[in-house]
């Protein structure tokens, strides 16, 4: 049994809130989605099936509306209302982005509904807020981003350039995830109290909460934190991570080694390739092996010692990166434990075998063409809930009948 089998959730078509009904879906929930009877736009959103743009070909769309079923209401009609009534009667949860009054208008916000549904759970997923007029002006992913202040810490250390965007629909997903989680916990708070609850949740804010660090340095001392390749943004630049390998590829190296054994490993690794000689800096990667106590990286450029067996690590990996594979890297590096990875295409990631092994790739037949395609997987693996498509996507309306006349 999945984690929301028995949940219902109304979602009212938006491309914002799409991967939040999807998310809900997948691990079980009932996702009704309510689409205007032309279509959500989002219907037509390209790659398409083998690259041929028509009705019901839209992989954007098939990604997005996974394990949900499908109908179709006119909510600006007293026929339309009424059933949407009929259906949030039935619903644990009303997943909406709605123009901040257009519900309010139609006698159809969370005063309303909860007349047919005291416990139900409201979500309002807006760009700035409900109580923002912001949140009617017209905005894409890549606007919520940059209002929202992720691209000031993602980019290289080339400032000429400018800052680069998380792509991949960052910015709607990072509100969904906050709505998600919002939703989990609104039910734990439910099933304790009986009581539903509306939530209001500001696309631009989830997004501010993740600069990390990026926030909090110009709140508290009006400093900037400067954006960095291939790793986390710092006030102060940081040494270089990424590194080309024998291979023409690049690596990041992750975080810097600190602990005796990841340096001993490291040491072994240097030794088994022949490359003690050419490495005079070897004699600190001893040092750090035979350290005593945890490091206290805090010390960095002020403890001669400590700064110097910190650089001697870099500079260790940086020229085994120079006599290996990227994936061979990959792989040792890891063994030696250490948290770093190849730079990937999207497209090899998905091939990746690693991936591959934990399930990453699921097929899914699709009866309506009769053929099968495979999807991306779970962003998490929870054994004793498990996560799975249900279905593919639905066609306009598919589920009017089945909704309205039965269940």
């Amino acid at each position: 049994m999945s984690a929301l089998t028995g949940i219902r959730v109304v979602e009212l078509a938006n491309e914002r809130i799409a991967f939040a009904g999807k998310l809900l879906g997948d691990m079980g929930a009932d996702v009704i989605l309510v689409e205007p009877p032309a279509g959500d736009p989002s219907r037509q959103y390209p790659p398409w099936l083998d690259d041929e743009p028509g009705e019901n070909r839209s992989l954007w769309f098939w990604h997005y509306n996974t394990s949900k079923r499908g109908i179709t209401l006119d909510l600006d009609t007293g026929t339309g209302k009424e059933k949407f009534l009929a259906l949030v009667a039935t619903a644990d949860i009303l997943i909406e982005s709605e123009p901040t009054t257009r519900l309010a208008n139609l006698g159809l916000d969370y005063a309303d509904l909860t007349r047919k549904r005291k416990d139900l759970i409201h979500l309002a997923i807006t760009p700035y807020g409900r109580n923002e007029t912001a949140s009617d002006q017209p905005e894409t992913d890549l606007t919520l981003m940059a209002a929202g202040g992720p691209p000031w810490s993602c980019g290289y250390d080339d400032h000429s350039l400018p800052p680069v965007r998380g792509w991949g629909n960052q910015a709607y997903h990072t509100g969904c995830h906050f709505a998600v989680m919002s939703a989990l916990t609104a039910l734990l708070y439910r099933k304790a109290s009986g009581e539903g609850q509306f939530i209001d949740i500001s696309i631009t804010a989830a997004l501010n909460v993740t600069t990390e660090a990026g926030s909090y340095n110009w709140l508290v001392n009006q400093s900037t934190v400067q954006r960095q390749t291939g790793r986390h943004a710092a006030v102060n630049p940081t040494a270089e991570t990424q590194i080309r390998c024998a291979d023409g590829r690049y690596v990041n190296t992750g975080v810097l080694l600190r602990q005796p054994e990841q340096y001993r490993n490291l040491y072994s690794w240097i030794e088994s390739l022949g490359l003690l000689n050419e490495l005079p800096e070897s004699v600190f990667i001893e040092m750090g092996a035979n350290w005593e106590g945890p490091f206290d990286l805090a010390q960095i450029g002020t403890n001669d010692t400590l700064t110097a067996i910190v650089q001697a690590g870099r500079d260790a990996l940086r020229l085994i990166a120079s006599r290996v594979s990227a994936y061979d890297f990959f792989i040792r590096v890891q063994n030696i434990g250490l948290a770093a990875g190849i730079i990937y295409s999207p497209e090899e990631v998905f091939e990746d075998k690693h991936f591959k092994a934990r399930g990453f790739q699921v097929p899914i037949h699709h009866d309506d063409i009769d053929r099968t395609v495979t999807y991306p997987g779970a962003p998490y693996k929870l054994p004793a809930s498990p996560w799975r498509i249900s279905r593919r996507a639905p066609h306009l309306g598919e589920h009017n009948n089945e909704l309205f006349d039965g269940d």
